[in-house]
């Protein structure tokens, strides 16, 4: 049996409310891993005016798109309009509901006609389902297994911002190859790790640099602007040795997936 979110959150009257759904914005970020690095990041996402007031009732109902999962989003709140400016919003959080902030995972479908990002609660608050009420306010997607990384930048900034140190370890403890595809051209980039600190020191480099010093990336990112590798590079990972495998061994590894992915001809590799 399905549990409205209702039945948790006692709100009074949803008609003094707006439903705020933050999902990604035209630059690449994502309001779920502005919440996981700094609360106050999301809070200024309520906070944003741009041309038009969307914020005109008492209250904001505040959803964030929970991207690990598809129709399922993260309560992010209830915020009171204290006041409204004409380049932004001053909003407080309603203290009595914040113990659920970022606890909440709902279910809500959002069907491909309803654009933008504010609605009258009113007409979707009977459609928003409980999925799960968490332990502990959440703090990052949970290690998902090599195989299954598949991970945008900005989801893996997050990640190293907080050194999650369930990503930290299983990261730091293998040598591997990875790969690197740029999602507006489909060009890849093959990459090895190996040394001491395995493939969480060589992303962390990514994370810092964007271009980890490697010439073409260097290039693409000069020319384009750090954005661009912000929005379109997407990482995943090939294989994974222990760290007792020799580094020649790894090297032959990456070689062997630039000859099969063909990346120095039609990708980012130089050599």
């Amino acid at each position: 049996m399905e549990i409205n979110v209702l039945d948790i959150l006692k709100i009074g009257n949803p008609e003094d409310y707006k439903l705020h759904l933050g999902c990604m914005n035209d630059e690449g970020y994502h309001p779920l891993d502005l919440f996981i690095e700094d609360e106050q990041k999301w809070k200024g996402w309520n906070e944003w005016r741009g041309n038009k007031n969307d914020w005109t009732r008492d209250y904001i109902f505040s959803l964030i798109e929970f991207y690990p999962k598809s129709n399922t989003w993260l309560f992010g709140g209830v915020f009171k309009v204290i006041e409204r400016k004409d380049d932004c919003y001053v909003i407080e959080e309603v203290e009595e509901l914040k113990k659920y902030t970022g606890r909440l995972l709902l279910n809500f479908y959002r069907y491909q006609g309803l654009r933008g990002r504010a609605f009258k609660l009113e007409g979707y608050i009977s459609d928003i389902t409980v999925n799960q009420v968490l332990e502990y306010r959440y703090s990052g997607e949970v290690f998902p297994g090599y195989e299954n990384i598949d991970h945008d930048y900005y989801s893996l900034e997050s990640i190293f911002k907080l050194e999650k140190s369930d990503w930290k370890t299983a990261l730091e403890n293998v040598k591997g190859i990875y790969l690197i595809t740029d999602k507006e051209n489909g060009k890849m980039y093959v990459g090895s790790a190996y040394g001491d600190s395995g493939i969480w020191s060589r992303w962390g480099n990514y994370i810092g640099t964007l271009h980890g010093w490697n010439d073409q990336l260097v290039r693409l990112i000069k020319d384009k602007g750090p954005d661009y590798a912000k929005t379109n590079f997407k990482f995943t990972i090939l294989e994974i040795h222990g760290m007792y495998s020799s580094d020649d061994h790894i090297i032959s590894r990456e070689n062997y997936w630039k000859e099969k992915l063909m990346t120095r001809i039609h990708g980012y590799n130089s050599n």
